[in-house]
C-alpha cells in the first residue's frame, strides 16, 4: 500500500469522526440540555463505543501505535518521536478521561445513565 492511499484513508476516516463530532456538538448545544443529559452524553464517550474506556481510550491506543511504530523508525532509536507520543496516550487517558468523569460525576450525582 502506498503512502499515499495511506493518508487517503486517514484523512476519510478523520472526517467520517468529524461528522460524528458535529452530530454530538449539536446534540451538547441544544436548548433541551441539562446537567443530567449532559453528564448521561459525557458517560457515552466513556462507556459506549466497542474499545474499552471509550472515546479516550482509542484515541489514545491510536497514539500509542503510533509511538511504537515511532519506536521502531526513528534515527538513532533515541525516543525523541516516540517517548511524546507516549506521554501524550498517556494524558490522554490520565487527565482527559478522569476529567471527563469527575465533570459528569459533578453534573448528575446519580450517575443515571438516561
Amino acid at each position: 500500500m502506498t503512502s499515499r492511499t495511506r493518508l487517503d484513508r486517514v484523512r476519510a476516516s478523520l472526517g467520517i469522526a468529524q461528522l460524528a463530532l458535529q452530530q454530538i456538538e449539536d446534540d451538547l448545544i441544544a436548548d433541551d440540555v441539562d446537567g443530567p443529559v449532559l453528564a448521561a452524553i459525557l458517560r457515552e464517550l466513556q462507556e459506549d463505543i466497542d474499545v474499552p474506556g471509550g472515546l479516550f481510550s482509542m484515541l489514545a491506543q491510536v497514539v500509542s501505535t503510533a509511538a511504537r511504530r515511532a519506536e521502531q523508525i526513528e534515527p538513532d532509536r533515541d525516543g525523541n518521536a516516540s517517548c511524546p507520543l507516549h506521554e501524550a496516550a498517556a494524558l490522554i487517558t490520565d487527565n482527559a478521561g478522569q476529567r471527563l468523569n469527575w465533570a459528569a460525576r459533578s453534573l448528575d450525582p446519580q450517575g443515571d445513565v438516561a
